[in-house]
């Protein structure tokens, strides 16, 4: 279950964004919340409007800002299976993909931050707290990965429609 949040203009662009794209806007934000707790906070920015079809094409950054702590190799592992909603991948794709995220994503606890940075060409980077941990140059896997969140076979649709300001 999701709690939705119309884009703010009193939200500070992330400091990864400042440099890589200074024009970038809000697009939309949202939150993800499991049995009523708040898991974390999402926002996407963009240096240009999204169109949501075809956002494995364009440049964009999701932002995540957690509000509990959860262990990292949870987070990519649950990845994984989120990704498998979007499209289905092989065993290969998948052991190469989570040693990736397990580098991208440590433990994080509250307040804490991770952003993946999209190229809009299959690079992705990831951040978390400003500070770089992993890059990938896939477009595959770009594109199942922020699919979780962005895709129409998203197991958040609220939360998607959000992100992409489509309203419900």
């Amino acid at each position: 279950m999701t709690t939705l949040a119309a884009p703010s203009s009193t939200v500070a662009l992330p400091p990864e964004l400042r440099t890589e794209w200074p024009q970038a806007q809000l697009i939309g934000q949202g939150a993800l919340r499991f049995f009523g707790l708040l898991v974390y906070d999402a926002r996407l920015w963009a240096p240009q409007r999204l169109q949501a079809e075809r956002y494995e094409q364009q440049p964009f950054a999701l932002e995540l800002s957690y509000a509990r702590k959860l262990d990292g190799e949870a987070i990519a592992e649950r990845s994984i299976a989120e990704m498998r909603r979007v499209a289905p991948f092989g065993d290969a794709q998948e052991k190469r993909w989570l040693a990736t995220m397990k580098l991208a994503f440590p433990d994080v606890g509250a307040n804490d931050r991770l952003l993946g940075l999209h190229n809009g060409q299959g690079e992705v980077r990831f951040f978390h707290n400003g500070r770089q941990t992993a890059q990938l140059a896939d477009r595959e896997y770009a594109r199942l990965f922020f699919g979780i969140w962005l895709a129409p076979q998203t197991s958040a649709p609220a939360l998607r429609a959000s992100l992409l300001g489509l309203g419900e």
